[in-house]
């Protein structure tokens, strides 16, 4: 399980977080909503401990890794895999060779095997094929898919997705999302998302998380969320909220 206990953000002046608090099942495909600059992204750097938070604690299983050892962190940090916003692909490896990065970096592995594993995730992410290319050759939506492949190289535990529709046309948004679908169902991880994308991730979820104001506003199921008289979701929903427009 992941818990996030009363989490504090600063930037300079500004508060991002102000003292969220929640819980993430195993197994389940959560997704924290919310507005551009509400702080999502912010969130999952918090919980893959790329960031510290000012205030609070972030519990992977038990352990706090707030102001962890970096040692101890690392090797937490081997039981996740992250898909980022842009995939970021390394731009002077080809597609082979960027799938291979986390086994070559964390695993001692053959060859032969490290080959079998990339064929493997790459046919899972619809990628055979592409091996010999570099990221300056594919498209948004195929880097994503290479992302995604890499993201999971390792078999991770717990996969972190930022934004992983933004900048892709509706046909390549649905896409992914159906790969994330079905990647999930081929696994016992917890996915993560963070996303603004509500009718995408109505499909997906298990559970919605909406953050705004630096405070988790709302929470449940798509089908509660989906189906909640408050204003404040419906606008997220809809995107034509019926009283005046809620801004943060």
């Amino acid at each position: 399980m992941i818990r996030v206990e009363n989490v504090h953000k600063w930037y300079g002046g500004q508060k991002v977080l102000d003292g969220i608090s929640f819980d993430i099942t195993t197994g389940s495909v959560t997704t924290i909503i919310g507005g551009s600059g509400a702080g999502k992204s912010v969130l999952i750097r918090l919980m893959i401990g790329l960031e510290q938070p000012d205030r609070g604690a972030i519990v992977i299983d038990g352990e706090n890794i707030v102001g962890m050892r970096h040692s101890k962190l690392n090797k937490i940090r081997r039981r996740f895999g992250v898909l980022f916003q842009d995939g970021a692909l390394f731009d002077s490896l080809s597609v082979r060779e960027n799938v291979a990065f986390p086994l070559r970096e964390h695993l001692r592995l053959r060859e032969k095997e490290i080959e079998r594993i990339v064929q493997e995730k790459l046919a899972k992410v619809g990628m055979s094929g592409h091996e010999g290319k570099f990221p300056a050759e594919l498209s948004g939506g195929m880097r994503k898919r290479v992302g995604l492949a890499r993201a999971l190289a390792l078999e991770p535990d717990i996969v972190f997705f930022d934004e992983p529709t933004t900048g892709l046309d509706p046909i390549i948004q649905g896409v992914i999302f159906r790969l994330i679908v079905s990647t999930h169902l081929d696994r016992t991880s917890t996915y993560v998302l963070v996303s603004h994308d509500i009718q995408g991730v109505l499909k997906i979820s298990n559970e919605i998380k909406l953050l705004f104001n630096g405070k988790i506003a709302a929470e449940g199921t798509p089908q509660e969320i989906s189906g909640s008289a408050d204003p404040l979701i419906q606008q997220f929903i809809t995107g034509s909220p019926t009283g005046p427009i809620v801004v943060e």
